[in-house]
């Protein structure tokens, strides 16, 4: 009776759950008003604010100086692009300083001499040498569109916010099986759910499209230098001392990336991840929120991963002990919720892959829905083993940062052979 009952209460728990971060994932697709203000307004008027653009890139060779073309494309007037290379990357920093070479007006290079590098090591180092009154972080296989920054510009001039999130989105859904839930998974988060937070007032920022006012990001003494997830880390200190987050995402104005080349590098990056959100929840600096309210979702979200891990793990574990265990009908009617609410948010995945590919003028065929729906649990098991690996490695104190890399595989042949 006893196991039982805890069976019934694990499954409620997980129903709530899942059903609470679905409607989350929906926000954006409540009302035709609410789509439409997720979108950039129309800007009205001339450059504003000078723009500092940040790229760190760490054996980004193979895509660095395309990243840097696009940039030096913006049709605004007043930026300038600062990359930074480490001291023991000499292929990365020869593409850096060629393009450094080619405009000098525009691009500089600045050495980051850490000898355990990160990105938020990185970004500090350039920091001191921004000039721009707004400060901007991109990374190395970034595709940026040229009318981003005045867009940009015009939202932090009619909003007055401190900092303004862009959206990022991968594109190349048809590389793999778990690209497909890779590029869809950026979708429902910077198109719906990242504006939710900016609603109520807590937000962990994406990892680049990110801009924030210089004083601000300087005030704040920029991004922490041990954290796996500087960008969310960044986004709780702001929103916990009040600072104004407005969110963005227009599928003209996105920021284009890659997924992951491997399993074993999509691994590694869920994990760094997962750690990351776990020391921010450590560093306690989201209690500072203001209400109630703020704080819970600031402590669910930064728990997300390892509940969705966990919940990957149990519903098929529930759905054994209601077939295959004698347990009375209402316990079994109770295992089973979690499972519809899986069902609910597979139908609403494949709605958003129909939305995703017609929003991007991307061909999605059956195939696709299948690889979606069939991929499913494995890609909660994959969820599940980065989680597990993550607090492995917080425990015995391992922090190094595991490197994502990047092949261009977003970019188009019309893109490579600009």
């Amino acid at each position: 009776m006893v196991t039982s009952v805890f069976i019934a209460a694990v499954s409620l728990a997980l129903f709530w759950m899942a059903a609470f971060t679905l409607w989350w994932q929906m926000h954006a697709w409540r009302t035709p008003e609410t789509l439409a203000a997720t979108r950039f307004d129309r800007p009205d008027g001339g450059p504003a604010r000078s723009f500092s653009l940040l790229l760190p890139a760490r054996h980004e060779q193979a895509v660095l100086e395309h990243t840097i073309e696009r940039l030096l494309e913006s049709s605004h007037s007043s930026f300038e692009i600062i990359v930074i290379v480490g001291h023991d990357d000499p292929e990365t920093a020869e593409v850096a300083e060629r393009a450094a070479a080619r405009d000098p007006a525009r691009v500089r290079v600045v050495v980051d001499t850490h000898l355990a590098k990160n990105k938020p090591k990185a970004l500090n180092t350039a920091l001191p040498h921004c000039t721009g009154e707004v400060v901007g972080v991109f990374d190395a296989e970034d595709q940026v569109h040229p009318e981003l920054l005045t867009h940009v510009d015009h939202a932090f001039r009619s909003t007055g916010a401190d900092v303004v999130q862009g959206g990022v989105q991968l594109i190349n859904f048809h590389s793999s099986w778990y690209s497909l839930r890779n590029c869809l998974e950026y979708f429902f988060w910077f198109r719906s759910r990242l504006h939710l937070h900016a609603q109520k007032g807590f937000i962990p920022l994406g990892g680049n499209t990110v801009f924030v006012r210089t004083d601000v990001l300087r005030a704040a003494g920029g991004w922490d230098p041990d954290c796996l997830a500087e960008d969310c880390d960044l986004g709780v200190r702001l929103s916990s001392i009040g600072k104004k987050v407005v969110v963005a995402y227009d599928s003209d104005m996105v920021t284009r990336e890659e997924t992951p080349d491997s399993l074993m590098s999509l691994l590694k990056q869920r994990t760094r991840w997962n750690q990351g959100f776990l020391q921010v929840y450590r560093k306690n600096d989201w209690r500072q929120l203001p209400t109630p309210g703020q704080r819970l979702l600031a402590r669910y979200t930064l728990m997300t991963p390892f509940f969705q891990a966990t919940t990957g793990v149990v519903i098929p574990l529930n759905v054994a002990i209601a077939l295959f265990l004698d347990v009375p009908v209402g316990i079994a009617f109770v295992t089973f919720l979690p499972a519809v609410t899986a069902l609910v948010t597979f139908v609403f995945e494949l709605v958003g892959l129909h939305d995703f590919g017609k929003q991007y003028g991307l061909k999605v065929r059956l195939t696709h829905y299948l690889k979606l729906v069939v991929g499913g649990p494995f890609y909660q098991v994959l969820l599940a083993g980065a989680a597990v690996r993550a607090v492995w490695r917080e425990q015995r104190g391992r922090r190094d940062w595991e490197l994502t890399s990047h092949v261009g595989a977003h970019l188009t042949r019309e893109d490579i052979h600009a």
